[in-house]
């Protein structure tokens, strides 16, 4: 009788959970760039994304 190989399977359930999670953060990034298309965020403007603290002022 042959013994199972416990090290294939394991192999195989990690493949294709690992395709499942791909293909869920792929959905995922085309609906999140199908709802808005631009970078400003609701109620803010393109300045306060900034990321550098101070970017905004006027240097002196």
């Amino acid at each position: 009788m042959v013994t199972p190989n416990y090290g294939y399977e394991k192999r195989q359930k990690e493949l294709a959970k690992k395709k499942k999670k791909e293909e869920k953060l792929k959905h995922k990034a085309e609906r999140k760039v199908g709802e808005g298309g631009d970078d400003v965020a609701p109620g803010g403007s393109e300045a306060a994304q900034s990321t550098e603290p101070g970017a905004d002022k006027p240097e002196q």
